[in-house]
């Protein structure tokens, strides 16, 4: 069974509104990627899913994935390089504690929707919207059967 199919259109809508809503004040760019599994560490499959949807082509290197293996119960948070120098040491795991917390109660949607708030304000700060600016990347939720290892 694929979990992540669980996910209601309303709770797709939502996550995804979030994003647009993160990116509207910053040239930063965050995606969600949602799977049933991880067959390796999360934190290298957050990698190569990274890869895979070309965050780290972003012009300022500030492109932020949200991974879930959704039966594994496994979440990571992966930033780019240009906010990795910029943000704490520990925010990325503050965030994750906070989105775990959140789906130790049930509440997967609230917790990444959380998540994407708490790391767009950080993108808004380091790297607020210019006129020129563009979106990069995708908005839409990608999935474990889009992106092959």
């Amino acid at each position: 069974m694929d979990f992540w199919k669980s996910f209601t259109d309303q709770q797709k809508a939502m996550i995804k509104r979030a994003i647009e809503v993160a990116e509207m004040d910053t040239s930063g760019e965050i995606r969600v990627h949602i799977e049933n599994t991880c067959k390796d560490e999360p934190m290298n499959r957050a990698a190569f899913i990274f890869s895979k949807l070309a965050m780290h082509k972003t012009i300022q290197r500030n492109g932020v994935l949200f991974y879930v293996a959704v039966r594994d119960r496994k979440f990571v948070i992966l930033g780019d390089a240009g906010i990795n120098n910029k943000v704490p040491d520990d925010f990325w795991e503050e965030i994750t504690q906070e989105v775990l917390r959140n789906f130790r109660e049930g509440r997967i949607t609230e917790g990444l929707i959380e998540g994407i708030r708490r790391a767009g304000q950080q993108l808004k700060y380091h790297f607020p919207y210019e006129r020129n600016d563009v979106n990069e990347l995708s908005n839409e939720i990608s999935y474990g059967e889009d992106i092959e290892s």
